[in-house]
């Protein structure tokens, strides 16, 4: 039978382990919050379990009770940990009650000399932390999405069981074998499958952490880092989707190609960090008018494009008259100089004919780009098919 150090040992070397990694993610992605939390969860753990050995030293029901509150803490600190990982806001008010009233309960049983009940409130502490953070992966919706918030999840259901059970066993003591220095078979099963379930959930919380620096790198990748708005390949990916669902429900779009009216005068006359800030600033004004659902994307240079979904052409030519108003309206002050925006904008909507290739509708959208610079600039021009063939004729 496995004795009351060799379970406890193992409980405190795998924690401080998963703590060490933990604090390794903390300092190598400081912005991952949650990382912080977890790992001094996983030391405080590993504490509470070595504390805990010293039950074999000394009077048990101190250690039992400083350990027991430790890992109550421990469990608070594990929701707090999954609290800012979906950027809510730590709940310590209500950590620090439930560490303080169990810690208060624990130590009434213990001066009543009713183990029993002290397991009792000790598991009440564990389940009700346990069980707010099962609660909240769940009511996320990376809960059912992303693999380690689904892990996390069911193992934390698996661990809330067990500890019942043992309360529940412990109230019962059917068979009288619960001994607070020496494990019983019944005890040993127990705790060793309390240890490993709390190693699987910490592990379910690595595949969590996993999940959010994946997607983030994926974000990275579909992003324009000077703008913030979406890049290149983020923008041809829509545009293949909205062609296609078109395709399949007759449905019209627009796109706009957006241009900075004689960007390079900018860059020439006030350098390239000013123009950055131009850049900058013309691209959040055009994403605080585009709607929810609309994309808009930094093609490269001072090359912009917004995709409109379920729009007509008309509805197109509105937003493009808007979005010529919102440049114009953009004036960059650089080292106490005014710079004057303004934008060019070709607008173009998908046809039955273009398919589902999206390369139509970008020549259609950059002939009315075109055709909107050779009319004076800081105006927008309709593509459509007369206009198109003539200035095919032309550049040819």
């Amino acid at each position: 039978m496995l004795s009351v150090v060799t379970l406890w040992i193992v409980f405190a070397v795998n924690f401080f382990a998963l703590g060490v990694v933990w604090f390794y993610v903390a300092r190598s992605y400081p912005n991952f919050q949650a990382a912080r939390f977890w790992g001094a969860a996983a030391f405080l753990a590993s504490l509470g379990a070595a504390i805990s050995v010293l039950r074999e030293f000394i009077s048990p029901l101190i250690p039992l009770l400083i350990a027991g509150t430790m890992l109550i803490a421990c469990c608070a600190l594990i929701n707090g940990g999954v609290q800012r990982f979906y950027d809510l806001r730590v709940s310590w008010v209500r950590h620090v009650g439930l560490v303080v009233l169990s810690f208060l309960g624990m130590s009434f049983f213990i001066w009543q000399q009713s183990a029993p009940m002290r397991v009792v409130v000790f598991s009440t502490g564990l389940s009700i932390a346990i069980g707010a953070t099962v609660r909240l992966v769940f009511s996320r919706p990376a809960g059912t999405q992303h693999p380690g918030a689904r892990l996390a999840g069911i193992i934390g259901g698996i661990l809330l069981s067990a500890i019942m059970l043992r309360a529940v066993l412990m109230l019962t003591n059917v068979n009288g074998d619960i001994n607070l220095v020496r494990f019983s078979a019944t005890q040993a099963i127990l705790v060793l499958a309390l240890v490993f379930l709390s190693i699987a959930w910490n592990f379910g919380f690595l595949l969590m952490a996993i999940d959010r620096l994946r997607t983030e790198v994926e974000q990275l990748a579909m992003v324009d880092d000077l703008t913030s708005v979406a890049n290149r390949r983020q923008l041809l990916a829509r545009l293949t989707e909205e062609c296609a669902r078109s395709d399949r429900t007759l449905e019209p779009f627009v796109l706009l190609l957006i241009d900075l009216d004689r960007f390079k005068l900018i860059n020439d006359g006030f350098g390239h960090t000013a123009g950055d800030t131009c850049l900058r600033l013309f691209a959040r004004a055009l994403q605080e008018r585009l709607r929810t659902g609309d994309l808009l994307a930094r093609m490269g240079g001072d090359e912009f494009c917004a995709v409109l979904p379920s729009t007509t052409l008309r509805e197109g030519e509105i937003v493009a008259r808007q979005l010529v108003e919102v440049g114009r309206a953009c004036n960059v002050y650089w080292n106490g100089t005014q710079i004057p925006l303004s934008c060019s904008i070709g607008v173009a909507q998908w046809r039955p004919d273009m398919g589902k290739a999206s390369h139509g509708l970008v020549v259609a959208a950059d002939f009315a780009l075109y055709a909107a610079k050779a009319e004076g600039r800081d105006r927008h021009a309709v593509a459509d098919d007369q206009a198109a063939e003539a200035l095919m004729l032309k550049s040819a």
